[in-house]
């Protein structure tokens, strides 16, 4: 019979202070030395590391009711204190019955009426990029990304009502890193609150009163087993997440993908042929032109595998389990390692190299080995925005490689850098010109 070692065996991992710089190389290393399970410091906290296609489905699918999403957005990070207790930073049936509510609003039909939207967006947004001769290519794709959740989740109106719920947003996802003690964060956390209270308990009340059938009408509109409808105080921390989870995953990937075709002239020669082949003389793409863009959709899932958004999974551990031969209490706190798995030799050959056509049959190195590629997670927590994503970053990309040139600004220093989500740590600027 094998033993099982104690949760202080587990190896221990020591990193350099800047280890959120090139967080996906140290992580690989301590994947080659040490396994599927390493502890390390992250923010302050020791966690244990779980690594591999084996420990995704461990902990998304076949051992999910051990792990709290509450505890590792709540206590790993501090998403669920500046966002609300959303969907997000749910568990059980709690989890099930909001998700239920939102797949509503990512179904097919429903993704065939956003796509007007989303090419209106790009289109408006992009036009002055010529003229201005250099954009920051992360600000630029955060903008449109923002204005399509904002208007397409929950309908604010364009204009002024949009650029200050951006301002709000963009401070409470700051406020961890830009308050300067506990009682400054508490400070500037009520006072943010309560703008975004100000804000859309108004909307709230108007969707009572008049329902809509966007996402946002949905969510007011339900009622619970026993008829109660969501109260405010529930909705809020909903919208939040809606924005957060509708707008950020786009923005890093959208960037990183926009960067490595760049870097990738011949690459981007195929997409462009791709393009030609669906749209003709066509100047934007229906959702059935967008699905058929598989050359543009393989470099999509190459830079989710190389740039994951979300590079771990946060968890908190609720039931006693034993993996890979090491015992882990309820109590302790563990990440499921999605950059860690991206980067697996023995599943993505290269697994440094930019190849998007390993996603291409005969190869698809990702179906022959299931939970490798899990950037937007996998099992009842997968993301229930990933096709939104998915088919508003191939709109995006569709538009900016047809209509314009871009052209890598020298002398930059690249990489992402990890938190709670992942960013291009100082931006990527890129010279712009229109295509002929």
């Amino acid at each position: 019979m094998s033993t099982v070692l104690p949760y202080n065996a587990i190896p221990f991992v020591e990193w350099p202070p800047d280890y959120q710089h090139h967080l996906a190389p140290l992580l690989a290393q301590a994947y080659q030395q040490y396994g599927p399970i390493f502890r390390a410091t992250y923010l302050e906290q020791e966690l244990v590391f779980l690594v591999g296609p084996e420990a995704n489905r461990f902990v998304l699918v076949s051992n999910s009711h051990k792990f709290s999403n509450f505890i590792g957005w709540g206590t790993i990070f501090t998403t669920a204190k500046v966002f609300g207790r959303s969907i997000l930073a749910m568990d059980g049936d709690e989890h099930t019955y909001y998700r239920k509510i939102m797949n509503q609003a990512f179904t097919i039909s429903y993704m065939d009426r956003y796509v007007p939207l989303m090419n209106r967006i790009i289109r408006k947004r992009t036009q002055s990029w010529p003229a201005a001769g250099e954009v920051r290519l992360f600000k630029e794709a955060r903008q449109m990304t923002f204005d399509i959740a904002a208007q397409a989740l929950i309908s604010l109106e364009e204009g002024d009502e949009i650029e200050y719920f951006r301002t709000l947003f963009v401070n409470l996802a700051r406020l961890p890193m830009a308050a300067t003690s506990q009682e400054d964060f508490d400070a500037r956390l009520e006072v943010l609150h309560r703008e975004m209270h100000a804000l859309l308990l108004p909307k709230i009340e108007e969707r009572r009163k008049q329902p809509t059938d966007d996402i946002f009408g949905m969510l007011v509109q339900a009622r619970d087993e026993y008829g109660h409808v969501i109260s405010d105080e529930q909705l809020i921390p909903q919208i939040n997440i809606l924005l957060l989870a509708g707008h950020e995953s786009s923005t890093s990937l959208s960037t990183w993908l926009c960067y490595l075709l760049n870097q990738h002239p011949d690459y981007t020669q195929r997409v462009l042929q791709e393009q030609e082949a669906i749209l003709g003389s066509r100047s934007e793409p229906t959702l059935e032109d967008i699905k058929r863009m598989k050359v543009l959709d393989h470099a999509l899932s190459e830079a989710e595998r190389l740039y994951p958004p979300l590079a771990n999974g946060p968890r908190g551990v609720v039931e006693d389990f034993e993996f890979n031969g090491y015992h882990i209490p309820a109590g302790s706190k563990v990440f499921y390692s999605v950059i860690s798995s991206h980067m697996m030799p023995s599943i993505f050959a290269n697994p440094d190299t930019f190849d998007p056509d390993r996603f291409a049959s005969p190869r698809e190195e990702d179906k022959k080995c299931p939970y490798s590629l899990v950037g937007f997670g996998a099992g009842p927590h997968i993301c229930p925005g990933m096709n939104f994503a998915r088919v508003e970053i191939k709109a995006m990309l569709s538009h900016i490689l047809r209509n314009y040139t871009l052209e890598l600004v020298p002398g930059q220093e690249i990489y992402q850098f990890y938190r709670a989500l992942s960013w291009p740590a100082k931006g990527i600027r890129m010279r712009v010109t229109e295509r002929k």
